[in-house]
């Protein structure tokens, strides 16, 4: 085993990065089954302090050029948007 080997800053960040999305996923997984409004309040003030964070981390990548997503077409927008007023219309 090489002890030698050490994680770039981007490894770093990219790992952090990952790790936000994962617990932004379980606080809000963990929220909407929540059935005490209290716990639920607070699960939800986490959560959006989880985001935050995230949401710092990511302009941080991408301030750096480490995160670039592409900008969406417009008719892939469209093709969404499509898609969710269909099924909104179904509820």
């Amino acid at each position: 085993m090489n002890t030698n080997t050490c994680l770039t800053d981007r490894e770093i960040m990219d790992d952090i990065l990952s790790s936000q999305k994962h617990i932004t996923d379980v606080y809000n997984t963990f929220s909407n089954e929540c059935v005490n409004q209290k716990l639920q309040d607070d699960m939800v003030k986490i959560l959006k302090e989880e985001h935050s964070i995230q949401f710092s981390v990511f302009g941080d990548m991408q301030k750096k050029g480490w995160y670039n997503p592409g900008a969406a077409q417009a008719q892939m927008i469209e093709e969404t948007k499509t898609k969710f007023e269909n099924i909104a219309k179904q509820l």
